[in-house]
């Protein structure tokens, strides 16, 4: 199943949404490897919230719809945490189409 994910960067402060077919946290383990991109400029990036879809197609929806709040405000409300890195885990939700 799909997934929407947020990853968080201490070192930057910065959030990162994306979509995925592969469990969020083996796509993790490539936005940490050596690559070109947004998160190739930090190694810390944490898993701080996702969201399982029963379709691609919804997922992808629901990643440009976060994406498109352009709102660090939103995201945190989203994600129910200020400083994720200190909130000590993820969120995950399950969303039907």
């Amino acid at each position: 199943m799909p997934f929407v994910y947020i990853l968080y960067s201490s070192t930057l402060d910065k959030y990162y949404i994306g979509e995925t077919s592969s469990p969020p946290a083996e796509r993790l383990k490539k936005h940490l490897t050596n690559h070109s991109g947004f998160t190739a400029k930090a190694k810390d990036w944490k898993i701080v919230y996702t969201e399982q879809h029963q379709s691609e197609t919804g997922a992808k929806k629901r990643e440009a719809q976060i994406k498109a709040w352009k709102s660090r405000e939103m995201i945190t409300k989203l994600i129910g945490s200020e400083h994720p890195d200190k909130s000590g885990g993820s969120m995950v939700r399950f969303q039907s189409e």
